[in-house]
């Protein structure tokens, strides 16, 4: 068995809450997910020695970084870790080569221009080098952050809401850097978010947090498709399938392949043949008993119900296995009566091809 790139056990007293988590995180990037104020910040300060309030152990591989029953509390700077943070924080009064060339000289790092130039290609940041940080837009300013936190040769690199700041646009520029790097780095990868959409694309792990505990660990899909957990409230309610690119269509659609079913996208960057996962988010499925006819929505996805989950209000969740995956659909209890849903029904899901937003189609962790 692989051991886990990174292990985590603490215990720590906050204002509302103690927190008590463990978790075991293989290699790849980990999700720490959950709603603002349910300790994922505190669990990475405690990785990144930020906090010595914490209690109990922390080791990446074989060297452990905390433990509170041995009084061993390695200084953070000793942790060979990279930290991105919400904000950049780029030195202002230095040109983008000189902040990347911050790393290496904090870690009295020989000079390997190698390495330097292969970071700067993955990033994309060559034509930023001799520029200074006031003028770059905050897409270019958080590709810089993740470059300069790659060059320090970290071990492990904590990532805490690194696209909080950013607008919808600028996020979809720096994800495809953030899979790139899971993809591309040996580095493990733990990562703080509360959006779903950055767990859909991004995670290999997902640890789920409420309240300062553990209430959830395994893959994208099988978190964000269980209707029971839902840090982001019901309309961040959804299901990650995988799908292979198909074709480009003229009419600037793309056809995928859902383990044989076809999905109509708006175009995706991806070649033919590519690999990718999306998420389709709950809200925006229609469930029918019978195939529609004569309707605009282009995918149609025949499955069986494994279950619905009745809400304290006026909605109900119904989880339907397809031969896509599991897909989610959030429906009115008026609904689930008149249509006479249970449990073993089988029915038409009906997605709107416009409806997966591009943000949520990304490549899947290899």
């Amino acid at each position: 068995m692989t051991p886990p790139a990174l292990s985590v056990h603490l215990r720590q007293a906050l204002a509302n809450f103690t927190l008590a988590v463990d978790f075991n995180a293989p290699a790849g990037l980990t999700v720490l997910f959950g709603a603002s104020g349910s300790g994922k910040t505190s669990v990475i300060d405690a990785v990144a020695g930020l906090s010595r309030a914490a209690m109990g152990r922390v080791a990446l591989g074989d060297q452990v970084l905390m433990d509170s029953k041995l009084g061993l509390h390695l200084p953070t700077h000793q942790r060979q870790l990279g930290y991105i943070f919400q904000d950049a924080r780029l030195f202002p009064h230095m040109s983008v080569e000189r902040n990347l060339d911050y790393a290496r000289w904090v870690t009295r790092a020989p000079k390997d221009r190698v390495a330097f130039d292969r970071v700067v290609d993955m990033l994309g940041i060559g034509p930023l080098l001799l520029r200074r940080p006031n003028r770059l837009s905050g897409g270019e300013k958080q590709r810089v952050a993740i470059g300069r936190a790659l060059l320090a040769r970290p071990k492990l690199i904590l990532a805490d809401e690194p696209l909080a700041a950013l607008d919808d646009a600028r996020k979809s520029e720096i994800l495809p850097y953030f899979e790139r790097l899971r993809d591309e780095s040996d580095v493990p990868i733990l990562y703080v978010t509360h959006a779903a959409t950055e767990v859909a694309r991004l995670a290999t792990t997902v640890v789920a947090l409420d309240a300062g505990q553990v209430i959830r660990q395994g893959t994208a899909a099988e978190v964000l498709g269980d209707p029971s957990f839902a840090p982001g409230g019901d309309r961040a309610m959804g299901a990650v399938i995988e799908a292979r690119v198909r074709t480009h269509h003229d009419d600037g659609l793309t056809e995928l392949d859902a383990g044989g079913l076809p999905l109509l996208l708006p175009h995706v960057a991806q070649s033919p043949g590519d690999r990718l996962r999306l998420r389709i988010a709950a809200q925006d499925v229609i469930l029918s008993k019978t195939r529609p006819e004569g309707m605009s929505a282009l995918n149609i996805l025949p499955g069986t119900i494994a279950d619905i989950r009745m809400g304290d209000g006026p909605g109900a969740v119904v989880s339907l296995d397809t031969a896509a995956g599991r897909v989610l659909a959030r429906l009115t209890k008026r609904s689930v009566h008149s249509l006479e849903l249970r449990q073993g029904s089988d029915v038409f899901a009906v997605v709107k091809s416009v409806a997966v937003a591009p943000g949520d189609v990304g490549g899947p962790a290899r």
